[in-house]
């Protein structure tokens, strides 16, 4: 089986590229630009190029390919909205599935997603899915809630850094889980039939809110964090001001997913049925703490052997 990556450079996609190279599979990424996505080369994937503001770029990447397993979306950095990518480019890239009678196509959403169709970014996954349905292609789709990885830039390098952290007043649990995790759970869902035109959650094991988060970094690190609390209200202003410039679309976008992360719902599922289909066991899931404790011990170790050599050359 070849598999198409798309988003293969990205937090989730670079990990489904290395578990699927590591079980066998035959990996194509799609990448807009060859240059940075060079170490996926060197892993053992075939680099394709193609980008998804292009949907022109679409079909020639999808020769041979057996199955599309789709990690992308658009960055804040992008000087297009979102919806270029994450809706006229990936039902372009459905389109062209299409015509090669792509065998399965696997997609990831936001948990809880059906009850949040107001906010642009949510809507945006909710089209995709609805678009996929009346397809007529195979897919898989995963409900995601965060990962453990976007945690290290959000918490624990500001603790380290003694800068501040900025958090909303409202105490939302979310079900982070290792993107690790969710490639291992992507893959075996190309070998089940039972997963064929379904839905599944893909959370993590405990729900986690902002303030415990912190107080794990803290006790890991050994460091206070600085915590600043930002209004709902002011959140909301500053993203209405960011909708005024078109340059700031992408910014007030992800602004209005904040706000919908800080309404103090949570976002978590139970995965006793997900487990038992996939033949996965809850314990075979990493967990926050050994995350943090690994992440922490790895950084701590390093700074003291710098602290060690700095003292031998004095």
């Amino acid at each position: 089986m070849t598999l198409l990556i798309v988003g293969a450079t990205g937090t989730l996609g670079r990990q489904i590229v290395r578990r699927a190279i590591d079980e066998g599979y035959q990996v194509k990424c799609l990448v807009r630009n060859l240059r940075k996505a060079y170490f996926l080369r060197e892993w053992g994937a075939e680099l394709v190029y193609g980008d998804l503001s292009l949907p022109e770029t679409l079909p020639l990447a999808l020769k041979n390919v057996t199955a599309i397993i789709d990690a992308s979306t658009a960055r804040p950095s992008d000087s297009y909205n979102a919806e270029t990518i994450d809706l006229k480019g990936k039902t372009a890239l459905i389109e062209a599935a299409k015509l090669v009678n792509i065998e399965r196509f696997v997609f990831f959403s936001v948990i809880n997603s059906d009850k949040y169709s107001d906010v642009p970014l949510v809507k945006l996954k909710l089209d995709i899915e609805s678009y996929l349905e009346k397809s007529g292609i195979k897919y898989t789709i995963f409900y995601l809630g965060g990962f453990f990885q976007g945690l290290i830039s959000q918490y624990a390098i500001p603790i380290l850094e003694k800068q501040p952290i900025w958090v909303t007043g409202e105490k939302t649990s979310i079900g982070y889980i290792d993107t690790s995790d969710i490639a291992k759970f992507a893959l075996r869902s190309l070998a089940l039939k039972e997963t064929e035109c379904k839905r599944f959650p893909l959370v993590g094991r405990k729900n986690w809110n902002s303030q415990e988060i912190i107080q794990l970094c803290e006790r890991l690190s050994g460091q206070s964090a600085r915590v600043t609390k930002i209004p709902i209200s002011a959140l909301i202003i500053f993203r209405k001001l960011m909708g005024f410039f078109e340059w700031g679309a992408n910014i007030s976008e992800r602004l209005a997913f904040a706000e919908l992360l800080a309404t103090g719902e949570d976002f978590t599922s139970d995965m006793k049925q997900t487990y038992a289909l996939f033949g996965f066991e809850e314990s075979d899931t990493a967990t926050l703490e050994s995350y943090m404790q690994d992440y922490f011990g790895r950084i701590l170790r390093k700074l003291k052997e710098l602290s060690d050599e700095k003292e031998k050359s004095l």
